[in-house]
């Protein structure tokens, strides 16, 4: 069994490209950038930030062109590929895309840059009652 699926929430990073194949079909590319905030190993937050191509074709296409703007906020569902060409010197060059299949489109606001802050986990204290064998426990006793 074989499986091939990305999902990225992200910004765009510029508005979408749209153009049509010679078969009428249309296609659209345009760059998402995901971030990644987290605590180094001397307890600074860092944040990293990957960038990813993104091609949409047909309906879903023409649908992203409409609605989708630089730092808009989107949902992407799609397929992982890579491609090869040779470019006008006869160097093999290479770009792994994401092929859109579905998307979802965030909130209005979303195209105003709002750094989101990481929420801190509340610590858990619960005391665990240990009972010897052979010792009676009253459930009343117990703290809940």
């Amino acid at each position: 069994m074989n499986l091939n699926k990305a999902f990225l929430i992200g910004r765009l990073t510029a508005d979408p490209q749209t153009k049509n194949l010679p078969s009428g079909t249309q296609v659209c590319n345009f760059g998402l950038a995901t971030d990644r905030y987290f605590t180094d190993k001397s307890g600074q937050k860092q944040k990293q930030t990957d960038f990813h191509n993104i091609v949409a074709f047909g309906k879903l296409a023409e649908t992203i062109s409409q609605y989708l703007t630089k730092g808009g906020l989107v949902f992407i569902e799609g397929r992982i590929r890579t491609r090869s060409w040779e470019d006008a010197s006869g160097q093999k060059r290479y770009r792994t895309e994401i092929i859109a299949e579905r998307i979802q489109l965030g909130p209005k606001t979303a195209g105003r840059e709002i750094p989101p802050e990481p929420v801190p986990e509340p610590e858990v204290k619960e005391e665990i009652p240990i009972v010897e064998e052979n010792e009676e426990i009253n459930v009343k006793d117990i703290p809940l």
